[in-house]
C-alpha cells in the first residue's frame, strides 16, 4: 500500500473514527470469532472424545452444555472486542464494558439452563420406573423451578450492572407476587398437590386406583389435573387438590389377596356333619394353586341358618386370578357337601301360629248367634 493510500485511510473519518480504525477492529472483530469457534469446537471434539467410555455421564452433559453455546452471542462478543479497539470517548467505553457482562451473563445463562435440564432429567431417568417422557410432576416442577430461579438471578445481575436499583424492583415483585398469588390460588392449590403426590407417591402412571366410587388406570399426571383411564374406557380428568383430600385405594402395589368368605347350612345338620364342614373346606382351599389357608370356623347360629366363615390368601393380585380360585373353591365345596349329605341353607322365617282357647263358653255363641242375626237384611229392615 503506498502512503498516499496509508495517508487516506488515515485522515479520513467515518462518525469521527479514522477507516484505517475501523478496518482494524473489523479484522480483530473476525479473527477473534474464528479463534474463539475453532478453540470450542477443538474442545468438544475432545470432550466428546471422552463422552464414549463407560460411565462417562459428566462428558456426555459437558458435550451438551458445549454444543448449546451461541453462535450470535460469540459473534456479538468479538464485536465488542473489535470496538474495544476503537477511538472511542471515554463514556461510550464504559457502555461496552456493561455490554460485556450482558453477553457474559446470557451464554452462562445457556450453559447452566442446559446442564440444570439434563442432570435433572437423569436424576429422574434414574429414581422413575415410568418413561422419561412421561415425567413425573415433581420432574416437571423441579426443571420449571429451577430454571425460573436462573434466570432471575440472571436479568437481576445484568440490571444491576446497568445501573438498575434492583432492591426496589424486587420490592415491587414481592407485592406483585402476592396480588398474583391471591387472585390464582386454586390452581396453586392443584400445583402444591401435584408436588405432594410426586413426592409422597400415593400412586403412578400405569396403577389401578379408586378414588371415592371412580376406578381406572392412571395415565397421566400433570400440574393441575390426573387423567385416568376407567374399566369402561372413558377418560376421568380429576384435580390434584380433590383427590389428595380424599381416600385413595391403589390396587397396584397390592401384592396378595385376604379373602373372607360366608357360607351357612341349615338347622337340621347333625354335630358330625359340622365337624367335618370346616376339615373339608380347609382341604379344598390348600389343593389350589397360589393360596394359603388361614381359618375356617363354624361361628354363629344365625336366624335362620348355621354360619361359617372361612378366611384365605391369594397369593397373587391379580383379580383374574382370585376369581378363579374362588370359583374352584365353591365347586368343590358343593361336590364335598354332597357327598356327605349336607345342603346349603336357603334364606327362610317359620312362623309358628297358635291357637288360643275359647273360654266364653255358651256365652260367645250366644253372642255370636246374636251377631249374626243382627247382621242379617230382616233384622236390620224391621229395626
Amino acid at each position: 500500500m503506498d502512503s498516499s493510500s496509508l495517508q487516506f485511510l488515515t485522515d479520513t473519518q467515518l462518525l469521527g473514527i479514522s477507516i484505517a480504525n475501523w478496518l482494524l477492529a473489523l479484522g480483530v472483530m473476525v479473527v477473534s470469532f474464528t479463534i474463539v469457534r475453532a478453540g470450542i469446537g477443538l474442545l468438544l471434539r475432545k470432550v466428546q472424545a471422552q463422552a464414549q467410555k463407560p460411565d462417562a455421564y459428566v462428558s456426555h452433559i459437558a458435550v451438551e452444555v458445549l454444543s448449546s453455546t451461541s453462535n450470535t452471542l460469540l459473534l456479538l462478543a468479538s464485536i465488542l472486542i473489535g470496538v474495544g479497539v476503537l477511538d472511542l470517548p471515554e463514556r461510550w467505553l464504559d457502555r461496552v464494558s456493561s455490554l460485556w457482562f450482558v453477553v457474559a451473563a446470557l451464554q452462562v445463562g445457556l450453559w447452566a439452563n442446559r446442564a440444570i435440564a439434563l442432570a435433572l432429567l437423569h436424576y429422574f431417568a434414574r429414581h422413575s420406573h415410568t418413561d422419561i417422557h412421561q415425567k413425573s410432576a415433581l420432574a416437571t416442577l423441579s426443571l420449571w423451578g429451577a430454571k425460573v430461579f436462573l434466570w432471575a438471578v440472571v436479568l437481576l445481575a445484568m440490571l444491576s450492572n446497568l445501573g438498575v436499583n434492583i432492591t426496589a424492583f424486587i420490592a415491587s415483585l414481592g407485592v406483585g407476587g402476592i396480588a398474583v398469588a391471591l387472585a390464582v390460588q386454586n390452581i396453586l392449590g392443584d400445583l402444591f398437590a401435584s408436588l405432594s403426590i410426586a413426592v409422597d407417591k400415593p400412586f403412578e402412571v400405569g396403577d389401578f386406583i379408586v378414588v371415592g366410587s371412580l376406578a381406572g388406570t392412571v395415565e397421566h399426571v400433570g400440574l393441575k389435573t390426573t387423567r385416568i383411564r376407567s374399566l369402561g374406557g372413558e377418560q376421568i380428568v380429576m384435580a390434584n387438590a380433590g383427590m389428595i383430600s380424599t381416600t385413595i385405594q391403589n390396587y397396584k402395589r397390592l401384592q396378595e389377596r385376604r379373602i373372607v368368605f360366608e357360607f351357612a347350612l341349615p338347622h337340621d345338620c347333625s354335630t358330625e356333619q359340622l365337624r367335618q364342614v370346616p376339615v373339608l373346606v380347609e382341604n379344598i382351599i390348600r389343593a389350589q394353586e397360589k393360596t394359603r389357608f388361614d381359618r375356617s370356623h363354624f361361628r354363629s347360629f344365625g336366624e335362620s341358618a348355621l354360619e361359617f366363615e372361612t378366611v384365605y390368601i391369594v397369593l397373587d393380585p391379580s383379580y383374574n386370578v382370585y376369581m378363579d380360585v374362588q370359583q374352584a373353591i365353591n365347586l368343590g365345596m358343593m361336590e364335598e357337601f354332597a357327598r356327605i349329605g349336607v345342603r346349603f341353607a336357603i334364606p327362610a322365617r317359620t312362623v309358628h301360629v297358635a291357637s288360643l282357647p275359647d273360654t266364653s263358653g255358651q256365652t260367645s255363641k250366644e253372642n255370636g248367634q246374636k251377631t249374626s242375626l243382627e247382621a242379617a237384611p230382616e233384622y236390620r229392615a224391621q229395626h
